[in-house]
């Protein structure tokens, strides 16, 4: 069972990813596979620098990550651009993670992935959860994970989805207002939930 994890920026999703994997998940993070794409001298990397510019790629090239993200969130369009570019190759690298967990006898994946409707990835995904959170939440957790500016995490939030968008695409929603103790629990009961969709298929 592969169960596709997605929502705003800042709204915890790996937080929930973390409480999904204690609980017998294994993860496929789409961040840490998006780096992988846009590694020195890979294909996905060139395609970008010529849609945004060559001086994306620092003088050792690599990826000007700060540069890209100004660029790519200045407007929807450029997101677009972006995520044509890079969803392609990422979902390649899904799937061969999906392979592997599954010759090694691992039945519950968890993927995480900011922009899972928007790359259709959410088609090869048993279910689907999402994590909402309010705005104001959401970037002061921004704010204080990645330094960004106010307007730079403006940007950012504005090329995403309204919280209606993700609610009335996902099996499961969950609200990250409050504790970690009631984001615990609540993840806790879309787990147990999910088990039992999941025992019910195998047998």
């Amino acid at each position: 069972m592969v169960v596709g994890l997605t929502g705003p920026i800042g709204s915890g999703k790996s937080t929930v990813a973390k409480i999904f994997c204690d609980n017998g998940y294994k993860l496929i993070d789409a961040d840490v596979l998006a780096r992988k794409v846009v590694e020195k001298g890979s294909k996905t990397l060139s395609e970008l620098a010529k849609c945004f510019g060559e001086d994306i790629i620092n003088s050792d090239g690599t990826l000007n990550r700060s540069l890209l993200a100004k660029r790519a969130f200045e407007n929807k369009d450029m997101t677009d651009k972006l995520n044509n570019i890079t969803h392609p190759a990422i979902l390649e690298l899904v799937k061969e993670n999906i392979k592997e967990y599954e010759h090694n006898g691992y039945t519950k994946i968890i993927y995480e992935a900011p922009v899972l409707f928007e790359s259709n990835s959410d088609k090869f995904c048993d279910k689907v959860v999402s994590v909402i959170s309010y705005k104001s939440q959401r970037i002061a957790r921004v704010k204080k994970r990645d330094n960004m500016s106010d307007n730079d995490i403006e940007n950012r939030l504005n090329a995403q989805f309204d919280d209606s968008y993700y609610i009335e695409k996902s099996d499961f929603v969950i609200y990250n207002n409050s504790s970690y103790e009631d984001l615990n629990k609540a993840v806790l009961e879309v787990v147990s939930k999910l088990n039992e969709v999941h025992n019910v298929t195998l047998h």
